[in-house]
């Protein structure tokens, strides 16, 4: 499976950017996409998920700027974000989530695969 980002760049604060994320390589669905963001000298930490039925999780510092979404024909996933601070400044990272069929019943097995991680700067 492979991961690739895009649409990270410098914006000023207040502007917005919109990331996205392809995922291809494997003949089987997604299960939860997301994105998590690692700012230099800090731990990875969780931006936003959507599972496969469109449910949502955003981090409680983004939550009423930020907006995911996807496209489960695409292969997609998308992070709209608004009201970018300096505080956004990181490499943001798609994660996926590969459900492969097991061999029992209604059983599957989940592979995550992460992207190599695009820079969103926010500075003036």
């Amino acid at each position: 499976v492979q991961v690739v980002e895009s649409g990270g760049g410098l914006v000023q604060p207040g502007e917005s950017l919109r990331l996205s994320c392809l995922a291809s390589g494997t003949i089987f669905s997604f299960g939860t996409m997301g994105w998590y963001r690692q700012a230099a000298g800090k731990e990875r930490d969780l931006v936003a998920t959507i599972t496969s039925g469109g449910s949502t999780n955003l981090g409680d510092s983004v939550k009423d700027r930020f907006t995911i979404s996807r496209d489960n024909v695409k292969n997609a996933v998308y992070l709209q974000m608004n009201r970018l601070k300096p505080e956004d400044t990181a490499v943001y990272y798609c994660s996926v989530i590969e459900r492969v069929p097991g061999t029992a019943r209604g059983s599957y097995y989940e592979y995550d695969y992460w992207g190599q991680g695009t820079q969103v700067t926010v500075s003036s």
